[in-house]
C-alpha cells in the first residue's frame, strides 16, 4: 500500500548515507576545522543561507563537482588528461543553467562536450527543479496550503518563483499514485467497515457547492485499521453507493459482517446487494447527536441521560419499552423530535443491540473516521473550493499521508527512551491503528459467524 510505503520510510533507521554524513559534520566539528567558518557566521561577515549564502554555494559547488565527475566518466578520461588528444570527443566549456532548489535558485555551470552526446544525470537536460523541492511543495499541498500559498511562500522564504501552472503540474504529479492506491487489491474479509463523509466544497459545471467526500475505513481480521478510499460523491443515493461498492468488490472484497455508518440515502441497499449476510448499523453517535439536535442547551444533558437506556438495553423490546417511557415523560414531550428520531432509524439500529458487550464497543461509533475528519477539517477549511472532484482526492490522500507521517516521526524520536520516561508522541491516526478490545471482539464474532469468519483464521 503506497501510504504504508511512506510511513515505513520515515519509521526506518537513518540510511547509510544520511549516518556518513552525520559522522563527517561531526569530525569536522570535533576537529575545529569549522571553527573559522562559526566565526565568520557569528561576525555577520558571512551568509549562511539565501542568494549568495555559504549553503547554496556548497551545494552548488558540489553539483558542479559531480556534473564534472560525470562528463569524465562519459568521455573516458580526466580533465587535464595529456592521453586526451587520441579521444574522438571532448570537453567544451560550460552553458549556465539556473535551478530551484529547496534553499533557492542556484546558477549552475553545466558541462559540455565537443560532440552533444553528453547526458547528465545529476541535473538531467530540461529538469528546473531539484528533487526535494517538489517534495517541499507537495508537503505544504499536504497541510492545506492552495497553490497561490505556496507560490507565495517560496517567494517569501527561499527566494524561488514558480508559475502558478508550475507548482499544480507538482502537485498533480501524485495523482497517479492516488489512483494506484485507490485501485490496490484488498483483503477477502473486513469484520467491520466503517464509513463517514466530509463536506467539502467543488467547482462543479461552473458553480460552486457542497458535496460529500466519503472516506471507508475497514478493520482487519487482526483488528488493524486500513483506508480503503475516498469518494466524492457526485449523484444522489443509490446509483453513487452501487459503484463504491462494486469497486471494493473488484478489488477482492468478497465479504463483510458489519458496516458502521451514518444514515445515507440508497447505502444500505447497495451494500445488500453486494454482500447480502452484511449487516448495516446506524452509528449511535451520530443516532444521538440527531436526536439532540433540537435539544435546548440546558435541557441536553437531561435528555442524553434519559436517552441512555435504549442504546445500553439488553435487547431491542427492552430499548423500545425504554423509547416509550421517555416519549412519555415530560422531557420526551418536549422534544418530540427525539423520540422521531430514534423511531425512524430504529430498523437499522437495532442491529447494535443483539451484539453483547465487547462487539457494542468496537461498532458503537465511527469515532475512527470522526478523528481523521477532524484532522482533515483544519486542513481543508483554508481552502475557499476544490476545482474539480480529483482534486478533492488527491488532498485528502496527501494530508492523511503527512498526518500518518508527522506521527511517525514523532514516535521514531521517542523510540529507545528508557522505562518509565512519558512519551507524547500520538499512535496512529487511522491507518495502521489496532482497534481497542479488538481480541474479545473478534471472539464473539467467531461465535456469530462461524462459517464466515473461520476460513479467513
Amino acid at each position: 500500500m503506497v501510504m504504508t510505503e511512506r510511513n515505513e520510510k520515515l519509521k526506518a533507521p537513518k540510511s547509510p548515507a544520511q549516518r556518513a554524513a552525520a559522522d563527517a559534520i561531526k569530525e569536522l566539528r570535533d576537529s575545529g576545522a569549522l571553527d573559522g567558518l562559526f566565526a565568520k557566521i557569528d561576525a555577520g561577515t558571512m551568509q549562511l543561507t539565501g542568494e549568495g549564502g555559504f549553503v547554496p554555494g556548497l551545494i552548488k559547488a558540489a553539483l558542479e563537482r559531480g556534473l564534472q565527475a560525470e562528463l569524465t566518466e562519459h568521455l573516458g578520461y580526466d580533465k587535464g588528461d595529456p592521453e586526451a588528444r587520441f579521444y574522438a570527443n571532448s570537453r567544451n566549456g560550460t552553458s549556465a543553467k539556473t535551478v530551484a532548489a529547496e534553499v533557492g535558485d542556484l546558477e549552475l555551470d553545466i558541462p559540455r562536450d565537443r560532440d552533444g552526446s553528453f547526458t547528465p544525470r545529476l541535473v538531467p537536460k530540461g529538469e528546473r527543479r531539484l528533487g526535494g523541492l517538489d517534495d517541499m511543495i507537495i508537503s505544504l499541498y499536504a497541510g492545506g496550503m492552495t497553490v497561490r500559498d505556496i507560490q507565495h511562500h517560496l517567494v517569501s522564504t527561499i527566494g524561488t518563483e514558480l508559475s502558478h501552472e508550475t507548482i499544480s503540474k507538482i502537485t498533480d504529479a501524485v495523482l497517479d499514485a492516488v489512483l494506484e492506491w485507490q485501485r490496490r487489491p484488498l483483503d477477502a474479509l473486513y469484520p467491520v467497515i466503517y464509513l463517514d463523509a466530509l463536506i467539502v466544497k467543488v467547482r462543479d459545471s461552473g458553480h460552486v457547492r457542497n458535496k460529500a467526500a466519503h472516506i471507508a475505513v475497514g478493520v482487519d481480521m487482526d483488528g488493524i485499521k486500513h483506508v480503503l478510499g475516498i469518494w466524492v460523491q457526485d449523484t444522489e443515493g443509490a446509483k453513487f453507493w452501487a459503484s463504491v461498492c462494486a469497486q471494493l468488490a473488484n478489488r477482492g472484497v468478497k465479504d463483510v459482517l458489519i458496516v458502521c455508518c451514518d444514515g445515507l440515502t440508497g447505502f444500505p441497499e447497495a451494500i445488500e446487494t453486494t454482500w447480502p449476510q452484511a449487516t448495516v448499523q446506524t452509528c449511535v453517535v451520530h443516532l444521538l447527536r440527531a436526536a439532540l439536535r433540537f435539544v435546548g442547551y440546558k435541557d441536553r444533558k437531561s435528555v442524553a441521560a434519559a436517552l441512555k437506556p435504549i442504546y445500553t438495553a439488553v435487547d431491542a423490546d427492552a430499548a423500545w419499552d425504554a423509547l416509550t417511557e421517555f416519549s412519555a415523560s415530560p422531557m420526551g414531550v418536549k422534544y418530540p423530535t427525539a423520540v422521531k428520531t430514534f423511531e425512524d432509524a430504529w430498523e437499522r439500529f437495532t442491529p447494535f443491540l443483539t451484539f453483547p458487550p465487547e462487539l457494542r464497543r468496537v461498532i458503537y461509533t465511527t469515532n475512527s473516521i470522526e478523528s481523521l475528519n477532524y484532522q482533515l477539517r483544519k486542513v481543508t477549511k483554508n481552502r475557499g473550493h476544490f476545482p474539480n472532484d480529483d482534486a478533492v482526492i488527491k488532498m485528502l490522500w496527501l494530508a492523511i499521508c503527512n498526518i500518518e507521517d508527522k506521527r511517525a516521526r514523532d514516535r521514531a524520536k521517542e523510540r529507545g527512551r528508557a522505562r518509565g520516561v512519558k512519551r507524547t508522541a500520538e499512535g496512529h491516526l487511522v491507518e495502521g491503528q489496532i482497534t481497542t478490545n479488538w481480541k474479545q471482539a473478534l471472539s464473539q464474532l467467531v461465535m456469530i459467524h462461524p462459517d464466515r469468519i473461520n476460513p479467513h483464521l
